[in-house]
């Protein structure tokens, strides 16, 4: 049995409270490892180590530390496989789906080698008689950030990325559930040329996050997962004085107008819908007809696409369209609210209750399902289920769907298929939700705009990535001089190398 460790101080660091939680091979039920979860006290001396190395990579210009990032775009592209079959083997991703995870984690680290115009500040000579005023961006110090499963590689990118790149020190608290590419990617920074402690991975559960919460030295904290937690997370942190974001749950909406080309909205629904086996925050869950006409068409597109999918463990080759869910956990939390969707009358078009995968009888998989004529009032309609299940709310009318986006208490990304320009342009005006998509089905913001949700699917005032990520890795310093007036004698004729 594989004890993996943590990472601190540059080395491999075996865990010393004694407790560990089990990593599992979601495609055949088996433990694979075994993962430390840190006590208090070893955060404690992570931090530390943090805080003594921060302040000399402050120091470095932030050119030579966008080097860093440089080198390490190279290693990621070097190591992708190794990466990939790492992620899918923990987390039972397609290995395509899993090197798209690394690479859309690798686009903000190329977004952030612009960190030395990002961190520019702002200069206003004359201020008045004689004073000059400016203002400069500053590393916060120790930060760190606490990531989900369902992203192993992007989500800690996302945050390490900005953060390091910024001047800061970052600790990594990444899911029990699939801790080994978190670890590989300190290693790459590492190799890269990122000094030893800068970036550290701190495996653990709520112990560890709490040790988190409450240290003093810790200046910031990002996380992604489920809202109750989300919550939680940044109502401790905040109320210990740190500068929290948190990023919660979705219920993702898609409104397919009548003049939709249905063959289209059918295809970007089975891949929002299913892929991944719908784990993720930006799955598309809930298909919006406007009319009994559209939906009968569109029902009638997705069910033998639904039918055709091909779900099998990463091993069976690229055509597998999605692998199992995470843990059994998961697995009977979606069956039970499958059932709970017939139970409280939704039409269960394409049942994959029964889908059982030859040879693999243990492992944790969940066939496509299909609902049609769900309500609001159903809990498959209001509770994320974060699994193969796509539900229809059929709606009379386009104010009618756009009020069902509205009113659901998430609000991390929506979208619109249409033909028309004006219908589209008053969607994305008007809804109340961070991520819009105008036939796109997953309207994820590239690297160098920003990604956030809006409602209870996020907390704090900043996004990820992006600009937003620089001002939250950073506080602004602003500085008034005055200067005695005169000549200083002497002058200089060479021009001095930069350190």
């Amino acid at each position: 049995m594989q004890e993996l460790t943590h990472y601190i101080g540059g080395e491999h660091v075996k865990g010393t409270s004694g407790r560990f939680a089990d990593v599992m091979n979601p495609a055949t039920g088996e433990v694979q490892a075994k993962v430390p979860l840190a006590s208090a006290d070893e955060l404690d001396r992570a931090v530390q180590i943090a805080a003594e190395a921060q302040p000399a990579w402050a120091a470095v210009n932030p050119q030579r530390r966008a080097r860093v990032l440089m080198k390490f775009v190279d290693l990621l592209n070097r190591d992708m496989d190794k990466l990939a079959e790492a992620l899918s083997r923990e987390h039972g991703k397609t290995l395509p789906d899993a090197a798209g995870d690394v690479q859309r984690g690798l686009e903000v680290v190329e977004y952030c080698i612009g960190a030395p115009q990002l961190l520019k500040g702002e200069y206003t000579d004359s201020a008045g008689p004689g004073i000059d005023m400016y203002s400069m961006r500053q590393a916060l110090g120790v930060t760190a950030g606490i990531t989900p499963f369902n992203f192993p590689a992007m989500i800690p990118m996302w945050m390490f990325a900005p953060a390091i790149a910024c001047g800061n020190a970052f600790i990594l608290k990444p899911s029990e559930r699939d801790p080994s590419v978190p670890l590989m990617l300190a290693e790459l920074m590492e190799e890269a040329g990122l000094p030893k402690g800068i970036l550290q991975v701190v495996n653990g559960d709520k112990e560890a996050v709490d040790a988190i919460l409450y240290h003093d030295v810790i200046q910031s904290i990002g996380f992604v997962g489920s809202t109750p937690i989300a919550e939680y997370i940044y109502g401790t942190g905040c109320a210990q004085g740190k500068r929290v974001q948190c990023f919660g749950g979705a219920k993702n909406h898609m409104i397919v107008m009548p003049d939709a080309d249905m063959d289209q909205a059918a295809d970007a629904l089975i891949g929002a819908g299913y892929g991944a086996a719908g784990e993720r925050c930006m799955a598309i869950s809930v298909a919006v007809p406007v009319g009994d006409e559209t939906a009968d068409r569109l029902i009638e597109k997705l069910v033998p696409r639904i039918e055709k999918l091909k779900v099998g463990p990463y091993t069976a080759g690229a055509d597998v369209d999605y692998g199992p869910v995470v843990t059994a956990a998961a697995k009977e939390n979606i069956l039970r609210l499958v059932q709970s969707g017939v139970d409280q009358g939704a039409e269960l078009v394409v049942d994959g209750r029964d889908f059982n995968l030859q040879g693999y009888e243990n492992g944790f998989f969940v066939g496509a399902h299909l609902f049609d004529k769900v309500t609001p009032d159903m809990d498959i309609y209001k509770k994320e289920i974060f699994g193969p299940v796509l539900s229809t709310v059929r709606a009379g009318s386009y104010e009618e769907a756009l009020k069902l986006a509205m009113d659901h208490e998430y609000g991390n990304g929506t979208a619109i298929f249409t033909r028309d320009g004006d219908t589209a342009r008053d969607f994305a005006s008007r809804v109340n939700v961070g991520m819009v998509g105008v036939n796109v089905p997953i309207p994820v913001p590239l690297a160098y705009h920003t990604f956030g949700g809006w409602k209870k699917s996020v907390f704090g005032d900043l996004n990820q990535h992006g600009p937003d990520a620089f001002k939250f890795y950073t506080r602004t310093k602003t500085v008034t001089s005055r200067w005695p007036s005169g000549l200083k004698e002497g002058g200089e004729f060479h021009f001095k190398p930069m350190d």
